[in-house]
């Protein structure tokens, strides 16, 4: 065997005397290695996924960014039509919540994680890693959400709707920017399959115990209504941030229609994924893509259509989404 088999393409040095823009920068570390490459790689990953027709585009969303203050890039993200639909944690959306309550549009205050967290508890402010969360900031969209409820569904009488539907009410009734907001006025679902895991599901609680406004979520259903929304489209293409419970309800999509349509081969044909998590240890949100291939949650080719870059998505989303955003600019 020779080795130039292998030896065809040298590593660049990264010149920052050459950037000029955050796309130049992805662009240059292309040609470098680790995870900046992989940061590259994602870029065009993007780019080449939204250039494909009738290709229907994903956010999946976990871990607290819309506290960590990167609510404005995915409201851009709808906006220029890179996600056609959103899947995230029930956090996610309590936090975009409680934003838009805010006489500021902005709940969240700069913290530190070296802190005494019992002087906190005792303060009534709940800390997100180095983010403060005061509890008054909670209650106050807890009351203006019992307002919009009240508006929108009746007492003493069940009401059985789907997760996507009641956030669809929420965002259209947003004053200020809101991620619910965004995709509800560009018509873009958000679904989430562990609402109960939030501080949304305890004030609806609440609401059903102490003002009779008895809300069931059928989150089974709106795999139903995400499984439409998919067989309109004739390629697939996801983002995702992080894992947990949104994570693998994007990718199982795909076994259920085998299951019930024998839809074989489909899946996923682009990949973008920003994570930490690892893979030896057997968790979910560890597992490969490729491993995903083998329960058919992507195509057989999504190889070479397909990034995973090891990076805390407060780095990597903004500077991924920015340079995408340039690219797009400049294309216009």
């Amino acid at each position: 065997m020779k080795n130039n088999n292998y030896l065809k393409e040298k590593i660049k040095n990264f010149n920052p005397n050459k950037i000029e823009t955050v796309e130049n920068a992805l662009n240059a570390l292309k040609s470098c290695s680790f995870q900046g490459r992989n940061l590259g790689k994602a870029l065009e990953i993007l780019t080449e996924m939204l250039s494909v027709p009738r290709c229907f585009k994903v956010l999946s969303l976990s871990g607290a960014m819309v506290p960590a203050g990167m609510e404005e890039i995915i409201c851009q993200g709808i906006e220029n039509n890179v996600f056609d639909a959103i899947v995230t944690t029930g956090a996610n959306i309590i936090h975009s919540i409680v934003n838009s309550y805010d006489v500021t549009n902005q709940a969240h205050y700069l913290g530190s994680k070296n802190v005494s967290d019992k002087d906190l508890y005792n303060l009534s402010i709940n800390r997100i890693y180095d983010t403060y969360l005061p509890e008054n900031n909670y209650k106050n969209a807890e009351n203006h959400l019992l307002k919009l409820i009240s508006t929108v569904y009746s007492k003493n009488t069940l009401h059985i709707i789907y997760p996507s539907e009641l956030f669809k009410i929420i965002g259209k009734n947003m004053k200020k920017t809101s991620f619910l907001r965004t995709a509800a006025d560009k018509n873009i679902p958000i679904f989430c399959g562990a609402t109960s895991d939030s501080e949304l599901s305890i004030n609806l609680l609440k609401y059903r115990k102490f003002n009779n406004y008895n809300i069931i979520l059928d989150e089974i259903g709106d795999i139903d209504n995400f499984a439409e929304k998919i067989e309109q489209y004739d390629k697939y293409g996801i983002v995702i941030i992080g894992g947990g419970v949104p994570r693998n309800w994007s990718q199982q999509i795909f076994p259920y229609l085998e299951q019930i349509k024998n839809k074989r081969n489909s899946g996923y044909n682009y990949a973008v994924r920003l994570h930490t998590a690892t893979e030896y240890d057997g968790g979910l949100s560890g597992c490969t893509v490729s491993e995903s291939v083998s329960w058919g949650k992507y195509s057989k080719e999504i190889a070479d259509k397909s990034v995973s870059v090891w990076v805390d998505s407060t780095i990597g989303f903004p500077l991924l989404m920015t340079a995408l955003f340039q690219r797009m600019r400049k294309k216009n």
